[in-house]
């Protein structure tokens, strides 16, 4: 399919966003911005410079301290507003991030910016309800206060920029911090977008800044003495660095990073839909979603019907030019990525899986694998144990449940898990046996900014979204007050 639609012109006025302003200083190495459809670059940003380091800083410093006095309705009436500004943007912002990653139009107008505004609608909602107890010790009594860490830096992945970026920046700016966020060098321009909609919203000049850059750009953000958290959407090696480097500050951290999550189907479950969730687990945003249930185990008894019905509905995903809505699946979002997953199909086709369905480049030109399924696939197997982050489905085969739960065990990663059975007892069992933070029966890959996520292991540390990550932005300072006479045994 040749390209279709005309590309929507998403240069950004300056490279960065600092202090309420585009900013650009074109000292640092340049940033082209590639549209996975054609390979052709839509926009330049440069890396930031150390000056540009240091008034991004300097400003969310001070912002952060005029941030922190207002009340927690004030901050929410802010975040609640750039949710609006958002919804109101929904078209423009999906057609940015479209061109931004190869991701569809089709899910971008429904998954991306829509969800970063349920983030800031959500935390916005509840930053007026923030705050501590108060218990009695007879006469005397304690409260806590629950206080903003200060300034945070965000360090964004590049297959939810936008998303990323909200579901970091709702909670941080809830409870009273600034934050300082650092997109992937790959998909660069969203985040101004919510930097320039947050202080339309009203926050402060410097609250939430935006710095292009590489790993150096990182590591200078993250071993400032100014910053107090640090919270990184990656991969597990550059998770191990930046980990490292906050930790010779004891800086708050928060990682999201890898997985290879298992999902179980046992031979009692709804095939159709089981068939369903595998497909949204693996084939999603071309498969580069951290969470993917990638390795799909299937009871024996119902292997073949299960590929069968699988295998015809993947052959019919409609692949094709990004900026059109019919499309249901886009290219991959760069040239590394793109040769990253065809070698893992060739590696897969070596040590004996058998192709199903897929496994070429599509005839297109951008950077697009056709949705691939792998059978007779093997615990030891290259594709079985490894993140391919790509449209590539591992399919396994099991007996009985003891044994599938241990298998699916069987990894250093934990971040997610999913069962499709009819028998609830056996699900909330098998779920409760499965070492994964983020879990689902009977569906997948559901996200509600209402539920917290994240992972265990090598897939992370904290939790994003859901009251549970306002612990991961504040801390609590506990007051004992005293109503008599202090009593000393000198």
């Amino acid at each position: 399919m040749k390209e279709t639609t005309v590309v929507p012109d998403v240069r950004p006025p300056a490279s960065h966003f600092v202090d309420g302003a585009p900013l650009e200083d074109t000292g640092g190495a340049p940033i082209d911005v590639i549209y996975p459809a054609t390979t052709k670059p839509v926009a330049r940003v440069h890396e930031a410079t150390a000056e540009v380091i240091e008034r991004a800083l300097s400003s969310a410093e001070r912002a952060q301290r005029e941030w922190a006095a207002l009340t927690g309705a004030e901050r929410g009436r802010v975040l609640r507003r750039a949710a609006d500004i958002i919804r109101e943007r929904n078209r423009e912002l999906s057609e940015l991030e479209t061109v931004d990653t190869g991701k569809p139009l089709q899910e971008t107008l429904v998954a991306d910016a829509a969800s970063g505004a349920d983030a800031l609608e959500y935390f916005g909602g509840i930053a007026a309800s923030l705050g501590g107890e108060h218990v009695q010790l007879g006469a005397d009594f304690f409260y806590t206060r629950r206080e903003p860490l200060g300034v945070c830096v965000g360090i964004g992945a590049w297959n939810y920029p936008t998303q990323i970026a909200c579901w970091k920046a709702a909670p941080a700016l809830a409870c009273g911090n600034a934050m300082v966020f650092k997109p992937s060098e790959v998909t660069p321009l969203g985040a101004l977008k919510l930097a320039a909609i947050l202080v339309e919203a009203g926050a402060p000049a410097g609250l939430f800044n935006v710095v292009q850059g590489r790993g150096g750009v990182g590591q200078a953000l993250v071993t400032d003495p100014r910053v107090a958290k640090v919270s990184l959407t990656g991969s597990v090696e550059t998770g191990r660095r930046v980990y490292a480097a906050a930790a010779e500050g004891i800086r708050h951290v928060t990682m999201e990073l890898g997985g290879k999550s298992p999902l179980i189907v046992f031979d009692d479950a709804d095939l159709d839909s089981a068939v369903g969730g595998a497909m949204l687990g693996n084939f999603y945003s071309a498969g580069q979603v951290c969470s993917n249930g990638t390795r799909v185990f299937v009871h024996r008894r119902i292997r073949d019907e299960f590929l069968h019905r699988l295998a015809e509905r993947t052959r019919r995903i409609r692949i094709g030019d990004p900026l059109d809505e019919r499309t249901q699946m886009g290219p991959l979002v760069s040239e590394a990525q793109f040769e990253k997953v065809m070698a893992y199909v060739w590696k897969g086709l070596d040590e004996g899986a058998r192709l199903v369905t897929g496994g070429k480049a599509a005839e297109l030109p951008g950077w697009y694998v056709e949705p691939t399924v792998f059978a007779d696939v093997t615990d030891t197997m290259t594709i079985a144990r490894e993140e391919i982050f790509g449209p590539v489905m591992c399919v396994l085969d099991f007996e009985d449940e003891d044994e599938v739960v241990q298998r699916a065990n069987g990894t250093d990663f934990g971040l997610s898990a999913g069962v499709f059975t009819r028998d609830l007892a056996r699900a909330h069992r098998v779920i409760g046996r499965l070492r994964a933070g983020t879990c689902w029966i009977n569906t997948y890959n559901l996200t509600p900014v209402e539920m917290p996520f994240g992972g265990s292991r090598l897939s992370g540390v904290g939790r994003e979204n859901g009251r549970a990550a306002i612990e991961h932005y504040s801390e609590l300072k506990s007051v004992y007050v005293a109503t008599g006479a202090v009593e000393a045994p000198y």
